[in-house]
């Protein structure tokens, strides 16, 4: 039996000392003291097990009812011929989502404190307080979901929504980590009703499999495609994801040991995640194709209605009862992942591993959250599609801010150690960085100027690019004229058993003057453009 020495709660960084200890995962458990050497496929098929869960969870509640439209709208009004975006955001997701289970695994801090720690305030604000409002969007979205699906099985649609509201607070109010990722492993079951859906449908399978590794343009307006590509890269990479993943790794008990079994798991949670997409994109394109309805798609309720009409009547009822299901869990993550921010930041108990006696705050935020959403949505007149609009806009102006962030603290030595990323990772990341970027300045003046044009759209695609290459050679430049420390190498040797210090050891990181001109162009940047897209959808909501 190998022994590593790890660092005690006292040593660590970890803020809540309920979240060491036994892992007690849906499907099982390892203790704190197990440091045995996984050995023979049986033992690692065991552990995997405990600690499947993070990975699986959050890549699921990303196919939420705002991918639903998204996808079936792809589907509906031009077929197969986006599916190979889908093959496109794969490394992007895994990428983003590998470094915040390091940074949770390794810190024990959740993300919106280390950004509070190590970039001071107004960075630790800003994206708590961006998240909640974000967030409070997307759960509306998501009651909007199980409103369309109750709504085609003939079920009352007010009822239903607020007992979901109840069921998803009752769930994670349990005191009880475990039960509550039971409860989400029966909603990851309840998501595979798509395949069925898809095979009822019978897309033809040499066209799929042509336009999963073929990019390629559909006929139609190409501004309005674009812009449908960008909804696509919005709702499949979303910031709460990296609050709520990293938080929750945490919130497992799980240790840099089971780093290896924690990326296994998101692996399954992408395939999966990647299959409902493309399920939604093709049932829909197959149900509709050579029909009426073809390009003129209305919402989720109406795909359900058109697979009833031209496939069964069996695949319209799947459709929707996996639509509720999506929409339950994702209501359920996005909300934790406020409630999460909101406790970090706040230095407030904020674990499921306590009942709502000893975390007042953290489960009265959440169930505010969720209750408040469903609400709005049970409301008569309340600005349901205006609210859709608002959040997918808003999603594509605050993920290069996430993403940023997310890159500075997975190169901070003091953090991460042995964990810090490499060179690879890092000019991956920065290249993601500068497409999300000019991807979120098309969709905010789309929403500004929604007669945008093509040649528009590829000026700023152009600009970004070329201010991209500047940028890049600036920092060549800078570095040739003022360069850094030597830094001794890092020693990666002891991985498993590194855990970052407490925070208040830990000095600022010493920003360079490239990366201050980064930030304040994109504090800059987000200020005008979030104040803008206010100001448009005020617009709309007032007629105008």
């Amino acid at each position: 039996m190998a022994r590593t020495h790890t660092r005690t709660a006292d040593e660590q960084a970890v803020l809540d000392p309920v979240r060491t200890g036994d892992i007690r995962g849906a499907l099982g458990s390892i203790a704190a003291d197990d440091t045995e050497v996984r050995r023979g496929l049986s033992t690692r098929v065991k552990t995997l097990l405990a600690i499947i869960g993070p990975g699986l969870i959050v890549m699921v509640g990303d196919n939420d009812a705002g991918a639903f439209g998204t996808y079936t709208q792809a589907g509906q009004n031009y077929g197969t011929r986006l599916l190979w975006t889908l093959l496109l955001l794969v490394p992007v997701l895994y990428v983003n989502q590998e470094m915040v289970l390091r940074l949770g695994a390794v810190t024990g801090v959740g993300h919106a404190r280390l950004i509070l720690e190590r970039y001071g305030r107004f960075w630790g604000a800003f994206s708590v307080i961006d998240l909640f409002l974000l967030n409070a969007l997307t759960i509306v979205t998501e009651f909007i979901g199980i409103s369309l699906g109750l709504g085609y099985l003939g079920l009352p649609k007010v009822p239903g929504v607020l007992v979901a509201a109840v069921a998803v607070v009752a769930a994670a109010s349990t005191g009880s980590f475990q039960r509550f990722e039971r409860a989400c492993m029966i909603l990851v079951a309840g998501s595979l009703a798509l395949i069925p859906v898809v095979v009822l449908a019978h897309p033809p399978l040499g066209q799929v499999g042509r336009d999963f590794v073929v990019p390629g343009m559909p006929t139609g307006e190409l501004s309005t495609v674009l812009l449908l590509i960008i909804a696509i890269v919005g709702t499949t990479i979303a910031p709460w994801q990296l609050f709520f993943q990293q938080s929750y790794v945490i919130d497992k008990r799980i240790t840099p040991r089971f780093i290896r079994y924690e990326q296994v798991d998101l692996w399954i949670g992408i395939v999966i995640v990647v299959v409902g997409a493309a399920a939604m994109m093709c049932a829909a394109a197959a149900a509709f194709g050579g029909r009426p309805e073809f390009g003129h798609f209305t919402d989720a309720a109406g795909v359900a209605a058109g697979l009833d009409r031209y496939v069964s009547q069996v695949a319209g009822i799947l459709f929707a009862i996996a639509l509720i299901d999506a929409s339950i869990i994702g209501a359920a993550a996005v909300g934790l992942a406020t409630s999460y921010a909101i406790g970090d930041v706040l230095g407030l108990k904020h674990s499921l591993h306590r009942t709502p006696r000893q975390a007042k705050a953290f489960y009265a935020v959440f169930a505010l959250l969720l209750l408040a959403s469903a609400v709005i949505v049970v409301v008569p007149g309340s600005p349901l599609g205006l609210l859709t609009e608002g959040v997918q806009t808003l999603a594509g102006v605050l993920l290069p801010s996430a993403t940023v962030f997310l890159l500075l603290l997975c190169n901070d030595r003091a953090v991460l150690g042995p964990w810090v990323n490499r060179w690879g990772t890092n000019l991956f990341t920065s290249a993601v960085i500068g497409v999300l970027v000019t991807l979120s300045i098309i969709l905010t003046v789309s929403v500004l100027y929604p007669r945008i044009t093509v040649t528009q759209m590829l000026a700023i695609l152009a600009a970004g690019a070329l201010l991209g290459l500047l940028g890049a050679a600036w920092l060549v430049v800078d570095r040739r004229r003022h360069p850094r420390p030597a830094m001794p190498p890092i020693d990666r040797s002891q991985r498993a058993s590194w855990r970052m210090p407490p925070l208040a050891l830990l000095a600022r990181p010493r920003l360079s003057a490239g990366r201050r001109l980064g930030l304040v162009v994109l504090r800059g940047y987000l200020v005008i453009a979030v104040a803008l897209v206010a100001v448009r959808v005020a617009q709309l909501a007032l007629g105008h």
